[in-house]
């Protein structure tokens, strides 16, 4: 890299310094102007995963808000891999306008940083939140021979037999090894962990009997759970889940436990905040039409109302990054 010698660099020229100046107010002045505007053409929103998923479906349903109420069309653009990082990637490389968008839930925005020796993108920098998606709850399952019916008889029993119990998750640094760590440091706990390549083959084992407990995402655990082949006992989000009103949330006994696995709109920093703000809106509103709530509420992924502004979402990312630091450093995971 070469470096520049300011120490013998000569100063502007005081015409360039106003011409400079005149540029950066013309811009400020212009942002109302553009909020009014924007978008004048089609917005790209990247997505890190296939057709299908949770963040996809999220994705298609904010697009399918925003064209209408926007103008324009709000284009979903698959660009699965590498954990969610290749999208982020495109998207770091983008203008700064609005017209690039990424969705993207923890692993490549929040985990990545941790997993990964080099990425392309530093997503604390280059991304800014511009609203939250959805937001859903783990589930905790374990297989109907373990002796446990909710919380507190899983911290007796695995207090009772140290590493004793084993859980399964879809990886080292996957969403649900680090809800397990998070939740085994907070109860005070050790147990087992079991990586598998992705959540269906852990899924698998937890029926066969192979390991005793997981934390997965609903749609994995809730018809097991109604066929009584798996036993769900709590749920990580604040409060029960609608499709699971007797079961308790973990925070129910380990006050303010909460592990989300939420899809988060971004844009990239710098974005005028008029345009973010009428991207918000346009949100906001569209959650509060009947068809989208319904939605959101079929899949358990309502966004919790205490992550309405984009404060609350820059305060939750930086929370957990440092969660996040702290759990693969005591785990010792190593980026590949």
């Amino acid at each position: 890299m070469t470096h520049r010698n300011t120490a013998c660099a000569k100063p502007w020229p005081r015409r360039s310094v106003l011409k400079a100046a005149g540029a950066i107010a013309a811009i400020a002045s212009g942002w109302p102007a553009l909020a009014q505007s924007y978008p004048t053409k089609p917005v790209r929103v990247l997505v890190g995963a296939g057709a299908g998923g949770p963040s996809d479906f999220l994705a298609r349903t904010f697009s399918d808000s925003a064209t209408p109420a926007l103008g324009q069309s709000f284009v979903v653009d698959n660009k699965a891999g590498a954990s969610g990082t290749i999208a982020v990637a495109l998207a770091a490389r983008s203008a700064a306008d609005g017209y690039t968008l990424v969705a993207s839930g923890p692993s490549a925005v929040v985990v990545a940083p941790h997993l990964f020796a080099k990425l392309d993108y530093d997503a604390e920098k280059d991304l800014t939140p511009v609203a939250m998606l959805g937001a859903g709850a783990f589930v905790l399952a374990v297989h109907p021979s373990l002796p446990v019916n909710n919380v507190a008889e899983l911290v007796a029993l695995a207090k009772a037999r140290p590493n004793g119990l084993s859980y399964g998750s879809g990886g080292n640094g996957s969403s649900g090894h680090l809800c397990a760590e998070a939740f085994a440091e907070r109860v005070g706990i050790e147990m087992q962990h079991i990586p598998y390549k992705g959540d269906a083959p852990a899924a698998n084992d937890l029926l066969a009997g192979q390991i005793q407990l997981m934390f997965t995402s609903p749609n994995v655990a809730i018809p097991h759970h109604a066929s009584g082949k798996l036993r769900i006992i709590a749920v990580t989000t604040r409060d029960r889940m609608a499709a699971l009103p007797e079961v308790p949330a973990v925070h129910e006994t380990a006050k303010d436990f909460e592990h989300l696995g939420w899809i988060m709109l971004f844009a990239l920093a710098g974005t005028p905040q008029p345009v973010l703000d009428s991207l918000a809106a346009t949100w906001a509103a569209a959650r509060n039409q009947s068809a989208v709530k319904a939605k959101l509420d079929g899949m358990g992924m309502a966004p919790p109302a205490h992550y309405a502004s984009r404060e609350s979402l820059l305060a939750m990312l930086r929370s957990e990054r440092v969660r996040t630091a702290a759990l693969v450093k005591r785990l010792g995971i190593t980026p590949s």
